[in-house]
């Protein structure tokens, strides 16, 4: 039986990720801040549910320690924030900091720490929750915190894809969707289940050769 590792898992897009590898008979680690308040995730049969802060080193080497040794098919680097939106004038330095700690240097440290355990399994696969907001090619202004955030983790889990495809690790990047989250809002037209389901499909679908691209959740390539 695969494995998957889902960050954020307790709603939204990691929620409906966890439901669909679950229905799929994976393993699934539903990995959060708060495991005793994510009832949902809770409730989905077969969920192993791991506390984690992606914003604490202590908290993702305590995680690292607790699955040492355990293949991880699927490294699924969810979990992310906004941050925030407006132009040069308004933007909140320290909110950019921890927007940063959150879309970039948790998922990096999560990577490093988990890593061995995706190169002793059978997929070798990492997934990225990044952003078309990420992308230069597509950028019209503004939303510097978040679009900042994402093209900076864009650019690591490029780095990341070179130094270890000769491990036979494949490393992607999604664009989600304007998904109907709390980050999304409740007009977005993708639903997360949609959203979900496509990135799954991908992912199943990858081959090594796929290693380092970056893609919109329906399987369309992105550009830079």
């Amino acid at each position: 039986m695969p494995t998957v590792l889902i960050t954020g898992a307790n709603r939204g897009i990691g929620l409906e990720l966890a439901r669909a590898y679950a229905a799929d008979g994976w393993s699934v680690i539903g990995a959060c801040r708060n495991p005793g308040a994510a009832t949902d995730l809770a409730a989905i049969k077969g969920v192993e549910l791991c506390p984690l802060d992606v914003t604490d080193a202590a908290s993702i080497a305590a995680m690292a320690e607790r699955y040492k040794g355990r293949p991880v098919d699927v490294l699924l680097n969810n979990a992310g924030i906004i941050g925030g939106r407006g132009m040069l004038a308004e933007i909140d330095y320290a909110a950019w900091a921890d927007t940063m700690e959150t879309n970039l240097f948790g998922p990096t440290r999560i990577a490093e720490a988990m890593k061995d355990n995706v190169l002793s399994s059978e997929r070798k696969q990492m997934a990225f929750i990044s952003s078309m907001m990420g992308s230069l090619a597509e950028c019209t202004g503004g939303s510097y915190i978040y679009r900042s955030s994402k093209a900076a983790l864009n650019m690591a889990v490029k780095c990341l894809s070179l130094e270890f495809a000769g491990k036979g690790l494949t490393a992607v990047m999604f664009h989600p969707g304007h998904v109907r989250t709390d980050m999304g809002g409740a007009a977005a037209p993708v639903l997360p289940v949609e959203s979900a389901t496509g990135i799954k499909s991908v992912i199943d679908g990858l081959s090594p050769s796929d290693n380092g691209r970056f893609f919109n959740y329906d399987g369309t390539e992105l550009p830079w």
